[in-house]
Protein backbone atom coordinates (compact mmCIF):
# COMPACT_ATOMS: atom_id res chain seq x y z
CA UNK A 1 0.00 0.00 0.00
CA UNK A 2 1.80 3.25 -0.91
CA UNK A 3 2.31 5.66 1.61
CA UNK A 4 0.60 9.31 1.73
CA UNK A 5 2.66 12.20 -0.41
CA UNK A 6 3.35 15.25 1.06
CA UNK A 7 1.89 18.44 -0.52
CA UNK A 8 5.26 19.18 -2.14
CA UNK A 9 5.96 16.01 -3.46
CA UNK A 10 2.49 15.79 -5.16
CA UNK A 11 3.04 19.01 -6.70
CA UNK A 12 6.27 17.86 -8.70
CA UNK A 13 4.03 14.14 -9.34
CA UNK A 14 1.88 16.42 -11.38
CA UNK A 15 4.31 18.64 -13.08
CA UNK A 16 6.27 15.50 -14.35
CA UNK A 17 2.59 14.27 -15.61
CA UNK A 18 2.09 17.80 -17.17
CA UNK A 19 5.68 17.73 -19.03
CA UNK A 20 5.43 13.88 -20.05
CA UNK A 21 1.67 14.52 -21.75
CA UNK A 22 3.49 17.91 -23.17
CA UNK A 23 6.32 16.13 -24.49
CA UNK A 24 9.26 17.66 -22.79
CA UNK A 25 10.25 14.52 -20.54
CA UNK A 26 10.56 10.98 -21.58
CA UNK A 27 7.97 8.83 -20.83
CA UNK A 28 7.74 6.12 -17.83
CA UNK A 29 8.48 2.95 -18.57
CA UNK A 30 7.73 -0.58 -17.02
CA UNK A 31 9.79 -3.75 -15.91
CA UNK A 32 9.93 -4.90 -19.20
CA UNK A 33 11.29 -1.70 -21.15
CA UNK A 34 8.25 -0.40 -22.44
CA UNK A 35 6.99 2.95 -22.23
CA UNK A 36 3.54 3.58 -20.81
CA UNK A 37 1.46 6.10 -23.26
CA UNK A 38 1.13 9.39 -20.74
CA UNK A 39 -2.55 9.58 -21.58
CA UNK A 40 -3.39 6.62 -19.98
CA UNK A 41 -6.32 7.66 -17.45
CA UNK A 42 -4.91 7.22 -13.89
CA UNK A 43 -7.54 4.11 -13.07
CA UNK A 44 -5.80 2.20 -15.85
CA UNK A 45 -2.65 2.61 -15.26
CA UNK A 46 -2.29 2.24 -11.77
CA UNK A 47 -2.42 -1.81 -10.00
CA UNK A 48 -4.95 -2.53 -7.40
CA UNK A 49 -3.70 -2.16 -3.73
CA UNK A 50 -3.53 -5.96 -3.53
CA UNK A 51 -1.26 -6.42 -6.24
CA UNK A 52 0.63 -3.39 -6.57
CA UNK A 53 4.64 -3.62 -6.27
CA UNK A 54 5.24 -0.30 -6.51
CA UNK A 55 6.47 0.02 -9.91
CA UNK A 56 4.95 1.33 -13.36
CA UNK A 57 3.71 -1.34 -15.65
CA UNK A 58 0.60 -2.38 -17.41
CA UNK A 59 0.68 -6.16 -16.66
CA UNK A 60 -1.91 -5.98 -14.20
CA UNK A 61 -4.25 -5.07 -17.13
CA UNK A 62 -3.60 -8.43 -19.18
CA UNK A 63 -4.46 -11.85 -18.82
CA UNK A 64 -1.69 -14.00 -17.26
CA UNK A 65 -0.09 -15.81 -19.78
CA UNK A 66 1.49 -19.06 -18.36
CA UNK A 67 2.64 -22.33 -20.44
CA UNK A 68 0.00 -23.99 -18.91
CA UNK A 69 -2.70 -22.08 -19.66
CA UNK A 70 -1.96 -22.07 -23.75
CA UNK A 71 -3.67 -25.10 -25.88
CA UNK A 72 -0.89 -27.13 -26.63
CA UNK A 73 -0.64 -29.92 -29.63
CA UNK A 74 0.62 -32.72 -26.75
CA UNK A 75 -1.78 -35.52 -26.95
CA UNK A 76 -2.21 -38.76 -25.53
CA UNK A 77 -0.31 -41.65 -28.13
CA UNK A 78 -3.44 -44.53 -28.28
CA UNK A 79 -2.50 -48.08 -28.19
CA UNK A 80 1.51 -47.25 -27.42
CA UNK A 81 3.08 -49.98 -25.08
CA UNK A 82 5.90 -49.55 -23.04
CA UNK A 83 8.64 -51.66 -23.98
CA UNK A 84 8.34 -55.58 -24.84
CA UNK A 85 6.65 -57.82 -22.92
CA UNK A 86 7.65 -59.62 -19.84
CA UNK A 87 8.78 -63.64 -20.25
CA UNK A 88 6.88 -64.22 -16.99
CA UNK A 89 4.18 -63.48 -14.33
CA UNK A 90 5.32 -60.94 -12.45
CA UNK A 91 3.80 -60.64 -8.96
CA UNK A 92 0.81 -57.68 -8.54
CA UNK A 93 0.45 -57.59 -12.28
CA UNK A 94 -2.85 -58.35 -14.66
CA UNK A 95 -3.96 -61.86 -13.78
CA UNK A 96 -6.18 -61.84 -16.72
CA UNK A 97 -3.25 -60.28 -19.12
CA UNK A 98 -0.21 -60.19 -17.39
CA UNK A 99 0.04 -56.84 -17.54
CA UNK A 100 1.74 -54.63 -14.36
CA UNK A 101 0.01 -50.97 -14.99
CA UNK A 102 -3.15 -52.20 -14.05
CA UNK A 103 -5.36 -54.18 -11.94
CA UNK A 104 -7.37 -57.30 -13.02
CA UNK A 105 -10.95 -54.82 -12.34
CA UNK A 106 -9.57 -52.42 -14.91
CA UNK A 107 -8.87 -55.11 -17.93
CA UNK A 108 -9.82 -54.22 -21.08
CA UNK A 109 -8.37 -57.36 -22.65
CA UNK A 110 -10.67 -60.14 -23.74
CA UNK A 111 -11.78 -62.64 -20.58
CA UNK A 112 -9.15 -65.44 -21.25
CA UNK A 113 -10.18 -69.00 -19.63
CA UNK A 114 -7.14 -69.62 -17.76
CA UNK A 115 -5.69 -66.22 -17.27
CA UNK A 116 -1.43 -65.30 -17.71
CA UNK A 117 -0.85 -66.02 -13.97
CA UNK A 118 -1.82 -69.57 -14.50
CA UNK A 119 -0.62 -70.13 -17.86
CA UNK A 120 2.51 -67.82 -18.35
CA UNK A 121 1.93 -67.44 -22.04
CA UNK A 122 0.87 -64.44 -23.92
CA UNK A 123 2.01 -61.75 -21.83
CA UNK A 124 1.28 -58.43 -22.44
CA UNK A 125 3.33 -55.49 -22.69
CA UNK A 126 3.00 -52.90 -20.48
CA UNK A 127 0.22 -49.50 -21.17
CA UNK A 128 2.33 -46.58 -21.81
CA UNK A 129 1.43 -44.25 -18.54
CA UNK A 130 1.38 -40.48 -20.22
CA UNK A 131 0.68 -37.53 -17.91
CA UNK A 132 -0.33 -34.13 -20.53
CA UNK A 133 -0.40 -30.87 -18.66
CA UNK A 134 -3.43 -29.25 -19.63
CA UNK A 135 -4.96 -26.38 -18.15
CA UNK A 136 -8.77 -26.08 -17.45
CA UNK A 137 -9.97 -25.37 -20.78
CA UNK A 138 -7.73 -27.54 -22.49
CA UNK A 139 -8.98 -30.21 -20.43
CA UNK A 140 -12.52 -29.48 -21.59
CA UNK A 141 -11.99 -28.02 -25.13
CA UNK A 142 -13.90 -30.76 -27.45
CA UNK A 143 -11.70 -30.46 -30.63
CA UNK A 144 -8.47 -30.92 -28.17
CA UNK A 145 -6.26 -33.69 -29.80
CA UNK A 146 -8.15 -33.76 -33.00
CA UNK A 147 -6.57 -34.84 -36.23
CA UNK A 148 -7.38 -32.06 -38.94
CA UNK A 149 -6.35 -34.56 -41.23
CA UNK A 150 -9.12 -36.55 -40.92
CA UNK A 151 -11.76 -33.67 -41.75
CA UNK A 152 -9.70 -32.99 -45.42
CA UNK A 153 -10.80 -37.08 -45.59
CA UNK A 154 -14.63 -35.66 -45.45
CA UNK A 155 -14.46 -33.46 -47.78
CA UNK A 156 -12.31 -35.81 -50.58
CA UNK A 157 -15.01 -38.15 -49.81
CA UNK A 158 -17.71 -36.09 -50.62
CA UNK A 159 -16.29 -34.92 -53.45
CA UNK A 160 -15.76 -38.45 -54.60
CA UNK A 161 -19.40 -38.96 -54.53
CA UNK A 162 -20.51 -36.31 -55.91
CA UNK A 163 -17.93 -36.78 -58.68
CA UNK A 164 -19.14 -40.14 -59.47
CA UNK A 165 -23.32 -38.74 -59.17
CA UNK A 166 -21.84 -36.19 -61.89
CA UNK A 167 -20.82 -39.20 -64.46
CA UNK A 168 -23.58 -41.12 -63.76
CA UNK A 169 -25.80 -38.25 -64.83
CA UNK A 170 -23.84 -37.27 -67.80
CA UNK A 171 -23.94 -40.97 -68.96
CA UNK A 172 -28.04 -41.13 -68.41
CA UNK A 173 -28.11 -37.76 -70.62
CA UNK A 174 -26.00 -38.75 -73.39
CA UNK A 175 -27.73 -42.31 -73.63
CA UNK A 176 -31.33 -40.39 -73.65
CA UNK A 177 -29.23 -38.30 -76.47
CA UNK A 178 -28.05 -41.28 -78.72
CA UNK A 179 -31.48 -42.89 -78.17
CA UNK A 180 -33.50 -39.73 -79.61
CA UNK A 181 -30.66 -39.72 -82.59
CA UNK A 182 -31.44 -43.17 -83.60
CA UNK A 183 -35.22 -42.59 -83.33
CA UNK A 184 -34.84 -39.71 -85.71
CA UNK A 185 -32.66 -41.00 -88.26
CA UNK A 186 -34.91 -44.19 -88.03
CA UNK A 187 -38.23 -42.04 -88.92
CA UNK A 188 -35.92 -40.34 -91.76
CA UNK A 189 -35.63 -43.38 -93.07
CA UNK A 190 -38.66 -44.53 -93.02
CA UNK A 191 -40.01 -41.50 -94.54
CA UNK A 192 -37.35 -42.05 -97.46
CA UNK A 193 -39.01 -45.56 -98.20
CA UNK A 194 -42.23 -44.47 -98.48
CA UNK A 195 -41.56 -41.25 -100.96
CA UNK A 196 -40.32 -38.00 -101.03
CA UNK A 197 -42.28 -35.32 -99.11
CA UNK A 198 -43.09 -31.93 -100.06
CA UNK A 199 -41.24 -28.87 -99.17
CA UNK A 200 -43.70 -28.03 -96.26
CA UNK A 201 -43.06 -31.30 -94.97
CA UNK A 202 -39.86 -30.74 -94.87
CA UNK A 203 -40.46 -27.46 -92.70
CA UNK A 204 -42.38 -29.41 -90.63
CA UNK A 205 -39.58 -32.13 -90.03
CA UNK A 206 -37.19 -29.63 -89.73
CA UNK A 207 -38.81 -27.78 -86.71
CA UNK A 208 -40.54 -30.59 -85.09
CA UNK A 209 -37.34 -31.29 -83.22
CA UNK A 210 -37.73 -28.03 -81.38
CA UNK A 211 -41.30 -28.06 -80.52
CA UNK A 212 -42.44 -28.96 -76.80
CA UNK A 213 -44.73 -32.09 -76.53
CA UNK A 214 -48.47 -31.52 -75.95
CA UNK A 215 -49.02 -30.10 -72.33
CA UNK A 216 -45.44 -30.36 -71.79
CA UNK A 217 -42.94 -27.88 -71.89
CA UNK A 218 -39.26 -28.80 -71.97
CA UNK A 219 -36.16 -26.39 -70.18
CA UNK A 220 -33.43 -27.07 -72.65
CA UNK A 221 -30.79 -25.67 -70.05
CA UNK A 222 -31.41 -28.39 -67.16
CA UNK A 223 -33.08 -30.43 -69.06
CA UNK A 224 -36.23 -30.93 -67.24
CA UNK A 225 -39.85 -31.32 -68.48
CA UNK A 226 -42.29 -29.29 -67.23
CA UNK A 227 -46.04 -30.39 -67.64
CA UNK A 228 -49.08 -28.22 -67.91
CA UNK A 229 -51.89 -28.34 -65.86
CA UNK A 230 -54.45 -29.10 -68.70
CA UNK A 231 -53.26 -30.69 -72.18
CA UNK A 232 -54.39 -28.12 -74.68
CA UNK A 233 -55.11 -30.87 -77.33
CA UNK A 234 -58.44 -32.25 -75.29
CA UNK A 235 -61.75 -30.66 -76.79
CA UNK A 236 -63.47 -28.06 -74.61
CA UNK A 237 -66.77 -29.08 -73.39
CA UNK A 238 -68.62 -26.79 -75.04
CA UNK A 239 -67.38 -27.73 -78.36
CA UNK A 240 -69.36 -31.34 -77.68
CA UNK A 241 -72.60 -29.39 -78.89
CA UNK A 242 -72.38 -26.11 -80.62
CA UNK A 243 -76.35 -25.75 -80.22
CA UNK A 244 -76.72 -22.96 -77.83
CA UNK A 245 -79.90 -24.98 -76.35
CA UNK A 246 -77.63 -27.37 -75.07
CA UNK A 247 -76.23 -28.03 -71.91
CA UNK A 248 -74.78 -24.68 -69.89
CA UNK A 249 -71.24 -24.21 -70.15
CA UNK A 250 -69.88 -22.19 -67.15
CA UNK A 251 -66.57 -20.26 -68.52
CA UNK A 252 -65.49 -19.02 -65.04
CA UNK A 253 -65.41 -22.84 -63.34
CA UNK A 254 -64.58 -24.43 -66.73
CA UNK A 255 -67.60 -26.97 -65.37
CA UNK A 256 -70.80 -28.32 -67.83
CA UNK A 257 -72.95 -30.52 -65.43
CA UNK A 258 -75.40 -31.46 -67.34
CA UNK A 259 -74.89 -34.06 -70.68
CA UNK A 260 -74.16 -32.14 -73.74
CA UNK A 261 -75.02 -35.55 -76.19
CA UNK A 262 -78.48 -36.65 -74.96
CA UNK A 263 -79.50 -37.54 -78.76
CA UNK A 264 -76.78 -40.12 -78.64
CA UNK A 265 -76.00 -43.45 -77.19
CA UNK A 266 -75.64 -44.12 -73.25
CA UNK A 267 -73.26 -47.03 -73.85
CA UNK A 268 -71.08 -45.19 -76.80
CA UNK A 269 -70.56 -41.42 -74.81
CA UNK A 270 -67.38 -39.61 -74.67
CA UNK A 271 -68.83 -37.22 -72.29
CA UNK A 272 -71.78 -37.21 -70.23
CA UNK A 273 -71.67 -33.92 -68.06
CA UNK A 274 -69.97 -33.27 -64.78
CA UNK A 275 -72.10 -34.80 -63.23
CA UNK A 276 -72.36 -38.08 -64.32
CA UNK A 277 -69.03 -38.61 -62.77
CA UNK A 278 -70.37 -36.62 -59.83
CA UNK A 279 -73.23 -39.68 -58.94
CA UNK A 280 -70.96 -42.74 -59.78
CA UNK A 281 -68.42 -44.57 -57.75
CA UNK A 282 -67.94 -43.90 -53.95
CA UNK A 283 -68.91 -40.73 -54.13
CA UNK A 284 -72.83 -41.51 -53.11
CA UNK A 285 -71.31 -43.37 -50.20
CA UNK A 286 -69.56 -39.75 -49.26
CA UNK A 287 -72.84 -37.69 -49.80
CA UNK A 288 -74.68 -40.18 -47.50
CA UNK A 289 -71.98 -40.01 -44.45
CA UNK A 290 -71.98 -35.73 -44.64
CA UNK A 291 -75.67 -36.26 -44.21
CA UNK A 292 -75.51 -38.45 -41.47
CA UNK A 293 -72.82 -36.15 -40.30
CA UNK A 294 -74.97 -32.73 -40.63
CA UNK A 295 -78.11 -34.57 -39.20
CA UNK A 296 -76.46 -35.31 -36.16
CA UNK A 297 -74.77 -32.04 -35.27
CA UNK A 298 -77.84 -30.73 -35.68
CA UNK A 299 -79.16 -32.97 -32.80
CA UNK A 300 -76.15 -32.08 -30.58
CA UNK A 301 -73.67 -35.04 -31.49
CA UNK A 302 -70.14 -33.99 -32.44
CA UNK A 303 -69.48 -35.20 -35.79
CA UNK A 304 -67.52 -33.67 -38.47
CA UNK A 305 -66.58 -35.56 -41.39
CA UNK A 306 -63.48 -33.55 -42.36
CA UNK A 307 -62.15 -32.94 -38.55
CA UNK A 308 -62.47 -37.07 -38.10
CA UNK A 309 -63.60 -38.57 -40.86
CA UNK A 310 -63.06 -42.25 -39.40
CA UNK A 311 -65.48 -41.27 -36.57
CA UNK A 312 -67.95 -40.20 -39.05
CA UNK A 313 -67.52 -43.61 -41.26
CA UNK A 314 -67.97 -45.51 -37.91
CA UNK A 315 -70.61 -43.90 -36.51
CA UNK A 316 -72.85 -43.87 -39.57
CA UNK A 317 -71.94 -47.91 -40.16
CA UNK A 318 -73.63 -48.21 -36.60
CA UNK A 319 -76.21 -46.15 -37.03
CA UNK A 320 -77.25 -48.25 -39.90
CA UNK A 321 -76.65 -51.74 -38.20
CA UNK A 322 -79.17 -50.42 -35.44
CA UNK A 323 -81.65 -48.69 -38.25
CA UNK A 324 -81.79 -52.21 -39.99
CA UNK A 325 -82.51 -53.94 -36.38
CA UNK A 326 -84.82 -51.71 -35.71
CA UNK A 327 -86.83 -52.53 -38.86
CA UNK A 328 -86.47 -56.45 -38.28
CA UNK A 329 -87.85 -55.86 -34.69
CA UNK A 330 -90.73 -53.58 -36.11
CA UNK A 331 -91.62 -56.31 -38.71
CA UNK A 332 -91.47 -59.18 -36.16
CA UNK A 333 -93.75 -56.94 -33.68
CA UNK A 334 -96.19 -56.15 -36.68
CA UNK A 335 -96.20 -59.95 -37.68
CA UNK A 336 -96.72 -60.81 -33.83
CA UNK A 337 -99.65 -58.57 -33.46
CA UNK A 338 -101.61 -58.81 -37.01
CA UNK A 339 -100.11 -61.99 -38.48
CA UNK A 340 -99.86 -62.98 -42.48
CA UNK A 341 -96.47 -64.35 -41.80
CA UNK A 342 -97.38 -67.54 -44.31
CA UNK A 343 -97.92 -65.02 -47.05
CA UNK A 344 -94.24 -63.88 -46.89
CA UNK A 345 -92.65 -66.76 -46.67
CA UNK A 346 -94.92 -68.32 -49.87
CA UNK A 347 -92.54 -69.36 -52.95
CA UNK A 348 -92.13 -67.36 -55.73
CA UNK A 349 -94.26 -66.52 -58.42
CA UNK A 350 -92.06 -67.81 -61.32
CA UNK A 351 -92.08 -71.57 -58.95
CA UNK A 352 -95.90 -71.66 -57.98
CA UNK A 353 -96.94 -70.70 -62.26
CA UNK A 354 -94.15 -72.59 -63.67
CA UNK A 355 -92.94 -70.13 -65.95
CA UNK A 356 -92.43 -66.23 -65.58
CA UNK A 357 -91.84 -63.05 -67.95
CA UNK A 358 -88.36 -63.03 -67.07
CA UNK A 359 -86.71 -63.12 -70.55
CA UNK A 360 -83.21 -65.09 -70.21
CA UNK A 361 -80.99 -65.72 -73.56
CA UNK A 362 -77.90 -67.57 -73.11
CA UNK A 363 -74.87 -68.89 -74.86
CA UNK A 364 -73.58 -72.48 -76.29
CA UNK A 365 -71.48 -72.97 -73.60
CA UNK A 366 -74.30 -71.83 -70.68
CA UNK A 367 -73.18 -68.36 -70.06
CA UNK A 368 -76.09 -65.51 -69.66
CA UNK A 369 -76.12 -63.17 -72.01
CA UNK A 370 -78.78 -61.32 -71.62
CA UNK A 371 -81.22 -61.60 -69.06
CA UNK A 372 -82.12 -60.73 -65.36
CA UNK A 373 -80.30 -63.87 -63.61
CA UNK A 374 -77.36 -63.03 -62.48
CA UNK A 375 -74.43 -64.70 -64.10
CA UNK A 376 -71.74 -65.83 -62.27
CA UNK A 377 -68.53 -65.89 -61.61
CA UNK A 378 -65.74 -68.27 -63.25
CA UNK A 379 -62.50 -67.92 -62.14
CA UNK A 380 -59.78 -67.51 -65.30
CA UNK A 381 -57.44 -70.47 -63.45
CA UNK A 382 -58.11 -73.91 -64.01
CA UNK A 383 -60.12 -75.76 -61.19
CA UNK A 384 -59.84 -79.68 -60.16
CA UNK A 385 -56.94 -80.15 -62.55
CA UNK A 386 -54.84 -82.94 -61.21
CA UNK A 387 -51.09 -84.06 -62.95
CA UNK A 388 -49.50 -87.30 -62.98
CA UNK A 389 -51.90 -89.23 -62.00
CA UNK A 390 -52.41 -87.03 -58.65
CA UNK A 391 -55.75 -86.84 -56.87
CA UNK A 392 -55.15 -83.61 -55.16
CA UNK A 393 -53.44 -80.87 -55.48
CA UNK A 394 -49.67 -80.00 -53.97
CA UNK A 395 -49.87 -78.43 -51.33
CA UNK A 396 -52.21 -80.58 -49.38
CA UNK A 397 -49.97 -82.50 -47.33
CA UNK A 398 -47.48 -81.19 -44.80
CA UNK A 399 -44.99 -82.72 -42.69
CA UNK A 400 -41.23 -82.13 -41.19
CA UNK A 401 -41.43 -78.46 -42.33
CA UNK A 402 -42.37 -79.46 -46.36
CA UNK A 403 -45.40 -79.53 -48.60
CA UNK A 404 -46.14 -82.03 -50.70
CA UNK A 405 -49.55 -84.22 -51.89
CA UNK A 406 -51.40 -86.05 -49.95
CA UNK A 407 -52.64 -88.56 -52.20
CA UNK A 408 -48.87 -89.81 -52.19
CA UNK A 409 -47.22 -88.02 -49.64
CA UNK A 410 -44.24 -87.15 -52.07
CA UNK A 411 -42.63 -83.87 -51.39
CA UNK A 412 -41.21 -83.40 -54.72
CA UNK A 413 -43.26 -81.20 -56.65
CA UNK A 414 -44.30 -82.17 -60.33
CA UNK A 415 -43.39 -85.92 -59.64
CA UNK A 416 -45.21 -88.96 -60.40
CA UNK A 417 -48.02 -90.03 -58.38
CA UNK A 418 -47.51 -93.86 -56.74
CA UNK A 419 -50.49 -93.76 -54.16
CA UNK A 420 -50.74 -96.04 -51.50
CA UNK A 421 -47.86 -97.89 -52.47
CA UNK A 422 -45.45 -94.56 -52.16
CA UNK A 423 -46.86 -93.85 -48.80
CA UNK A 424 -45.77 -97.72 -47.59
CA UNK A 425 -42.61 -97.11 -48.62
CA UNK A 426 -42.21 -93.67 -47.01
CA UNK A 427 -43.26 -95.65 -43.67
CA UNK A 428 -41.05 -98.35 -44.00
CA UNK A 429 -38.27 -95.94 -44.77
CA UNK A 430 -39.15 -94.08 -41.26
CA UNK A 431 -38.87 -96.82 -39.65
CA UNK A 432 -35.63 -98.00 -40.73
CA UNK A 433 -34.44 -94.87 -39.59
CA UNK A 434 -35.75 -94.66 -36.65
Amino acid sequence: MSTKLSREEYRKQKDLEAARKAGTAPAARDEEGHEINPHIPQYISEAPWYINDGHASLKHQKAPQTDADRFTDEWYQRGERAGPAATKYRKGACENCGAATHKTKDCVERPRKKGAKWTGKNIKEDELIQKVEMSFDAKRDRWNGYDTTEHKKIYEEYEQVEEARRKLKESELDKQDAQAAAMAERMENIANEFGDSDDDDDDEEKYADKSDMPGQKVNPKTRTTIRNLRIREDRAKYLYNLDPRSAHYDPKTRSMRDNPLKDQDPNNLIYAGDNFQRYSGSITDMANVQLFAWQAAEKGSDVHLQANPTQAEMLHKKFKEKKAEQQGENKVSILAKYGGEEHLDAPARELLLAQSENYVEYSRSGRVVKGLEPAKVKSKYQEDVYINNHTTVWGSFWADGRWGYKCCRSFIKGSYCTGAAGIEAQEASNRLSS
